[in-house]
Parts: structure tokens; sequence; C-alpha cells
């Protein structure tokens, strides 16, 4: 290739990074039909929670449904006590369902109840074609339906699921492996020495919680809860926690660790699919971010420690 392909090219990529997301509809520039700025702060959780999901970002190569974090409904809702009270009576109303995520302590999703069965039906109707198994139907019918909090104790899994018929260990492994469920204590293990629920179970029993295991990474939390868990979100958490990297590594290596909030949600993340409006939401509810009014607009920057 000759000097002059090579700049080409160079200038391609260039262009290629920088060039901002469309809608497939408008092939408007996404920051052009749903400003952040015009649309960062909200008076009611259900409006916000509407909002966001309609700004969810396209993800190549993954089929997610929309979700929402707790952190960002923070950085629109000022009042926290009004996002937890509202949170909790859409979920009693079976209007959302609300996920602990592995990717911090205070991490939480949101779902719409319709999402998320679409979500469990396309990655279920491949397993069930797979298996040949009516846990999953037993999981949807009993389970979902009747608990509606984050979390489930083992027993009270087992009994849901023998609404349906007759359960077996074999059939919560396949739950997990379908990613519906999470050991509460999985994200504390080593996969790589681990590589089963029945292991891993196994292993929980008989070591004492006092005794350091050499399997452990971790000290144990409780080996007979499981969280809900969204399936095939894994490798979009991945992006997460590296997107949350990218935008602060971006904002600290500036001068006085700012840029106006307009300029910022244009700019693109090389390591995350999700996109900077949505890191950005989630960092300024967290705290890692604060926005200051100017007379030019808001401008983003990054909290003292």
């Amino acid at each position: 290739m000759d000097k002059t392909s090579e700049e080409a090219s160079s200038k391609g990529k260039k262009r290629q990074r920088d060039q901002q997301p469309t809608d497939p509809q408008t092939n408007q520039p996404h920051h052009q039909i749903f400003s952040l700025e015009d649309n960062l702060s909200f008076t009611d959780t259900l409006v916000a929670l509407r909002m966001m999901r309609a700004q969810f970002p396209r993800i190549d190569k993954v089929s997610i449904q929309p979700f929402i974090l707790r952190s960002q409904l923070y950085s629109s809702v000022k009042d926290r006590t009004q996002v937890d009270r509202e949170l909790e009576s859409l979920r009693r109303e079976k209007v959302v369902r609300i996920f602990k995520l592995n990717t911090g302590q205070d991490d939480h999703a949101i779902m719409f109840l319709d999402d998320y069965l679409n979500q469990m039906e396309n990655v279920v109707k491949r397993l069930e074609e797979k298996e040949g198994d009516q846990v999953f139907k037993w999981f949807r019918t009993h389970v979902i339906d009747s608990k509606l909090e984050p979390s489930i104790e083992h027993q009270e899994l087992y009994t849901l699921l023998s609404l349906g018929g007759m359960v077996k260990d074999g059939h919560i492994s396949l739950l997990i492996n379908a990613g519906l469920l999470i050991l509460k204590s999985v994200v504390l293990w080593s996969f790589s020495v681990l590589a089963s629920y029945d292991m891993a179970r196994t292993c929980m029993q008989k070591c004492p919680r006092h005794v350091k295991c050499p399997t452990q990474t971790r000290q144990l939390i409780d080996p007979n809860m499981y969280w809900f868990a969204i399936p095939n979100i894994g490798s979009v958490l991945k992006g997460l926690s590296q997107g949350r990297k990218e935008v602060l590594s971006f904002l600290n290596r500036r001068r006085y660790k700012e840029m106006m909030l307009a300029s910022m949600e244009k700019k693109c993340l090389r390591f995350s699919p999700l996109d900077m409006r949505f890191h950005l939401r989630d960092l300024i509810g967290s705290g890692h971010l604060k926005t200051v009014q100017t007379s030019t607009g808001l401008l983003v920057r990054v909290s003292k420690d």
C-alpha cells in the first residue's frame, strides 16, 4: 500500500471513530434527536424510565432489551427517596423488575417487565429446543409471576418450581447456565476452578465460612440465595465497566477535568457498546461526575474525591 493510500486509510479510521451513531429511521445523529442536556432532569420516575428506554443504544451482535441503571435515575430525578419509593411501587405493580448487577456494590438494573419476558423468551426458546426440559416454563409461570424481589432463597425457589413438576438439582443448573439466576456468591469464585454450579454448591457447603478456602477469591456471602439475572447481558456489563473507566480517564486527562456536556455527549467510546449518553447519566448519578450550569450550557466535571 502506498503512502497516499495509508494516509487515506488512517483518516478513514479516524473519521469512523469520531462518527456519531445515527437513528436508522431518520438517519440523524442520536444527540440531535435526544439531547442529553434537554432531557437530563425529570420529576417523575416512570417518565424518566420511559425516556431512557427510548434512548437505549442499539448494540450490534448482542440481543439485549433496553435496561436502565438506578444511578441513571438518580442523575435525572433529584430526590433519591422519591426514586426508590416509586421504583418499589412499580416493582410491586409488575411494571418493572429490578436486578442486582455484579459491576459494583450498588449497581442495579431496571427493566420493564415486558422487555424482560421478551429477553427471557429469546434465550429460553433456544435452550428448550436443545435441552427439551420444562423447567423454563415452570420458572416463567410459577417463579417470575409470584416472586417480585431481586433475589430468592433456594428452598423457596425449589418450592415454586415444584408447582410445575418434579424438581432436580440439575434443573437449577439449567436456569443458572441460561443466565436466569446467579448464585449470590458465584461472582466471588474463581470460575477456572469451579466450572459448574454443582461444584460451587458442594464446595460452599463443605467449607466453613470462617476458614479461607483455597478456591475462594473473597469471603462467601450466602450459598443458599440467588439473584434473578438478565440473560445474555454479560458482554454488555463488561462494556459498562470499561466505558466508565474510559469516560473518567478522558476527563482526567483534560487540564481542568471538565468539558461542556453537549460536546462530551458527541464523543464516541472505543471500549463500550453503550453510548456516551448512557455512561454520562450513570456517572453523574453515581457521583463520579457532577454538572455545573454556565452561561453557555451545562458543564460536566470530575467530582473531587
